[in-house]
């Protein structure tokens, strides 16, 4: 191009938007910088506040195809670069202190965002928003690079800031796309690896602190808090076999027994680090496996910067943590479950987000995930932020994030935390301090809407897949489908069984006959909804010790007792979850900065519990009676549960078509000698299961094969005299 061109033909004249672009402020960039057209052909404007000189040249020659005027000291660089209508293919070298230098001018690239993801985002129902928003590695016209695209829809300026540009936020401004309020940018030749957060300036213009990416795939390694470009990951899966099967091992007539582990916390490494993604499926996968568990519960994968809060004040909800390795790494973990026939559930935490400054809190300078009334958006309980399930972006969200681990990792449910503080708006707060709904009631109906389309989501995309809900008030149909006016979610767990029978058990024997109830009330309701019996991690913490250390009595009444109320749980109606450490009786409270106490298990009588559970979980698996009808109450029959000064239960566990089995729970150290029992049917029974077995650490006193006679007892028509064993539950199977 000829430098006597007629620059008043092309030259920007608006002295504002130079002066905006370089002081970082303006908020069309795309509408300045980069080729335009105009009277005299193409002109370039380019910003590099460090360049001296500026000018385009082709990409295969290198050839000057124009040399840019500088038109401001802070780096606004100017000039045509073609005396026709057809943008050439260019590229930019710059020079600084006699050094040049080339690359890519990210204002020649279009919106890579179609129109149907625009109109998705905008009407809040896009499933799939990981695919579009975020940081995703891609070629373009031949140039590798990264495409950004984040929500911001009140912030006035939003840039891309790394290494790659000196944190810099005038050199990557982003494009906005109106209506939607997404800024997007493809930046060239940045990509894996590289660390980024957005720097943003609010509506009024204040900038904020830089911001991680709400849906980055990856983090660094806490306590640092930048997003890392990583991308969607693309790892190779080999569970075709199990995912088909999935519909089957999720079932309600399943044996689902799980065991909920942290990650960090499970083992450690001898000098106290983590154990990766890849050790830990190298070790916890066959020792749940060999314990004879159906599934694997991770509490909260999500990224998270506080160690303490154990991932439940997740920031990185679309980023697997960063402590224990790279995405790949934890999908090939749940790939390895799978192929031993685990499944996996994670937690999943939408009820509420930290407010650290780096996160979605005060995002683009206003209440955008949150309520800004905060007595609707704020968690005293926790100090955290309660989204704004009302907003259709922040429910969309959330529900693309639940079917993202679902889609990319192939996770098998989500067991979704403190779901009753999400149901109701005046949860843990007082009269005066909450907002009722436009009914003046406290049912919080855009949370409800928002899990109720977020279960029908699921179900209805991820075959076999389930949704999991703690939820500890007595809300009507958790666990029953949208269509029958449920929340639509698989499960519930069954938290007033766990907080009854745990206060039981860890009574005093002589004081448990005033207290029969605890035992029993349980089952007026066992079957209005599809129950997991939790012993959780909110079991052993916060003072509450552990599992064997709240049972009464000396160390061998201890352990009987454990081991009594474990089977008592194992044989009673619904799933099972037990947390890590209670396999073989911690002795110490859960402590997330350190591993189990391992040593334990060279204990007989820690082993022995151990043993129990393997015994238990076979049984479990193995007996139709013991699992196919955990949410049918045709499943359970009390034989007796009216004997609160001998604290025994006898109760019969059913299948549709397999035989029946009985239990008898003693829960006092007194042996029932000659104990007379009624059974649905004559014949031999043979004790398959006794907690008091000597190899579980207990006394003997065993019954094994029994013949029943036709004598009516308990309303039966058959009955059997038993041993029965001290603070001990035994189960029969009959053999006829």
């Amino acid at each position: 191009m000829s430098e006597t061109a007629d620059i008043a033909a092309w030259r920007l004249d608006d002295a504002h938007a130079i002066g905006a672009l370089v002081a970082g402020r303006y908020s069309d960039p795309f509408a300045v910088l980069g080729p335009h057209k105009s009277p005299a052909g193409i002109v370039l404007r380019v910003l590099r506040p460090e360049a001296e000189t500026a000018e385009a040249v082709d990409p295969q020659t290198g050839k000057v195809l124009g040399r840019l005027l500088k038109r401001h000291a802070r780096g606004f660089f100017e000039g045509l670069i073609s005396n026709t209508d057809e943008v050439p293919r260019y590229r930019l070298r710059f020079t600084r202190e006699g050094e040049s230098w080339e690359e890519e001018d990210p204002y020649r690239f279009p919106s890579m965002l179609g129109e149907l993801d625009r109109h998705l985002i905008g009407e809040g129902r896009h499933m799939r928003l990981y695919e579009v928003l975020g940081a995703h590695p891609m070629s373009f016209d031949g140039v590798a690079g990264t495409r950004f695209a984040v929500w911001a829809p009140n912030a006035s300026r939003v840039s891309v800031v790394g290494h790659f540009n000196h944190w810099d936020g005038r050199r990557h401004p982003m494009r906005l796309h109106p209506g939607i309020g997404v800024w997007e940018i493809f930046i060239p030749d940045v990509g894996v690896g590289e660390i980024y957060k957005y720097e943003i300036i609010g509506a009024h213009g204040e900038v904020l602190p830089l911001k991680a990416d709400p849906l980055g795939f990856a983090s660094e390694l806490p306590p640092a808090t930048a997003s890392v470009i990583h991308g969607l990951q693309e790892y190779g899966w080999q569970d075709v076999a199990w995912m088909r099967a999935r519909p089957v091992r999720n079932d309600r007539t399943a044996p689902i027994s799980i065991y909920e582990v942290h990650l960090g916390s499970w083992r450690r490494r001898e000098d106290g680090s983590y154990l990766s993604y890849t050790e830990l499926a190298d070790a916890l996968i066959p020792y749940v496996k060999g314990l004879g568990f159906t599934h694997i519960e991770c509490l909260p994968v999500s990224e998270h910067p506080f160690s303490g809060s154990w991932g439940y004040q997740p920031i990185g909800l679309y980023a697997p943590s960063s402590r224990f390795g790279a995405p790949e790494d934890f999908a090939r973990f749940v790939d390895r479950c799978h192929s031993d026939g685990l499944g996996v559930i994670i937690d999943w935490v939408p009820a509420h987000f930290p407010s650290d400054a780096h996160g979605l809190a005060n995002f683009d300078g206003t209440a955008l995930y949150e309520h800004a009334d905060p007595r609707l958006g704020f968690h005293r309980d926790w100090n955290t932020l309660i989204y704004n399930f009302g907003r259709r972006e922040v429910a969309n969200f959330l529900t693309a994030n639940a079917l993202f681990w679902l889609d990319r990792y192939h996770v098998d449910g989500l067991r979704v935390d403190a779901v009753a503080s999400m149901l109701y708006l005046d949860y843990s707060r007082e009269p005066g301090d909450w907002v009722p709904n436009i009914h003046g009631g406290n049912e919080n109906l855009e949370a409800i809407a928002f899990l109720r389309d977020t279960n029908i989501a699921l179900f209805s995309r991820h075959e076999g897949a389930t949704s999991i809900a703690e939820e500890s008030t007595a809300f009507p149909g958790v666990s029953r489908p949208v269509y029958a006016g449920g929340l639509g979610f698989g499960y519930k767990w069954n938290m007033g069984w766990m907080h009854d029978t745990l206060d039981y058990i860890g009574r005093e024997p002589v004081y448990r006959r005033h207290h029969h109830n605890q035992m029993t009330f349980g089952l007026h309701y066992a079957f209005s909804e599809n129950f997991i019996l939790p012993l959780s991690h909110d079991e052993v913490v916060h003072g509450k010790g552990s599992l064997i250390g709240r049972m009464p009595g000396d160390r061998w009444q201890k352990f009987a007792n454990l081991r009594a109320y474990l089977t008592f749980m194992w044989t009673h109606p619904g799933k099972k979850l037990l947390f890590m450490g209670g396999e073989f009786a911690q002795e110490r409270e859960w402590n997330h900065d350190r591993g189990l106490d391992w040593h334990h298990l060279d204990d007989p009588m820690h082993r022995g519990v151990s043993e129990l559970i393997r015994d238990l979980n076979a049984l479990y698996r193995n007996h139709p009676a013991l699992h196919e009808l955990d949410c049918d109450p045709m499943g359970f029959e009390w034989i007796d549960a009216s004997s609160p000064e001998l604290s025994v239960f006898i109760y019969i566990r059913k299948a549709s078509e397999a035989p029946p089995m009985v239990v008898a729970c003693n829960f006092t150290p007194v042996v029932r000698e000659d104990f007379r029992i009624g059974l649905p049917h004559g014949g031999r029974w043979r004790e398959v299961l006794n907690s008091d077995h000597p190899r579980y650490g207990g006394s003997g006193i065993l019954n094994e094969t029994v013949q029943a006679e036709e004598e009516p007892w308990h309303g039966r028509p058959a009955s059997v005299r038993l041993r029965l064993p001290p603070l001990a539950a035994i189960v029969l199977a009959g053999e006829n």
